[in-house]
C-alpha cells in the first residue's frame, strides 16, 4: 500500500503493465457501441406500416409510441418473434427482434380480421 495512485493513473506502478491491459481489453469487449444500443431501443417503422397508418389516419403521439416500446421491451423479455400489440383503438403486428412495426390497423381495420403468424400478443391501455 505504498504505492500512490495519482490523477490520470488507474494502478499503482506495482501492477505489471500486461495484467492492466487485460482488466481494460475485458471491460470493452462485453460492450456495444453507444450507436447500436440507442439504436436496438428504438421503435421504427416498416415502409408498409407508414403507408398504413397514413391511409388510416393513425396519428401515433409520443405517450404511445412510449407505451408501445415498453411492449416490445416485454414481448423481447419472452423471447417473442412476431408480436401483436393491441391498444383500444389500433393493433401493431412488430418484429421484435428488429423493433419495427410491420404494419398497424385501427379499430375499423381490427373487426372481423384473423392474426397470423404472431407467437404473442400484449395488451395495453
Amino acid at each position: 500500500m505504498n504505492d500512490r495512485i495519482t490523477v490520470g493513473r488507474l494502478f499503482p506502478t506495482s501492477v505489471p503493465p500486461a495484467i492492466s491491459q487485460n482488466r481494460v481489453n475485458s471491460v470493452t469487449k462485453d460492450t456495444k457501441p453507444f450507436g447500436q444500443v440507442l439504436q436496438e431501443q428504438v421503435l421504427k417503422l416498416s415502409n408498409h406500416a407508414a403507408k398504413r397508418l397514413e391511409q388510416r389516419g393513425i396519428e401515433l403521439k409520443s405517450d404511445q409510441m412510449a407505451k408501445i416500446n415498453s411492449a416490445v421491451d416485454k414481448a423481447a423479455a419472452k423471447g417473442a418473434k412476431e408480436s401483436l400489440i393491441l391498444m383500444k383503438d389500433m393493433a401493431l403486428i412488430v418484429s421484435v427482434p428488429n423493433r419495427t412495426v410491420v404494419t398497424a390497423m385501427d379499430k375499423q381495420s381490427m373487426e372481423d380480421n384473423v392474426f397470423t403468424q404472431i407467437d404473442s400478443a400484449v395488451i395495453i391501455s
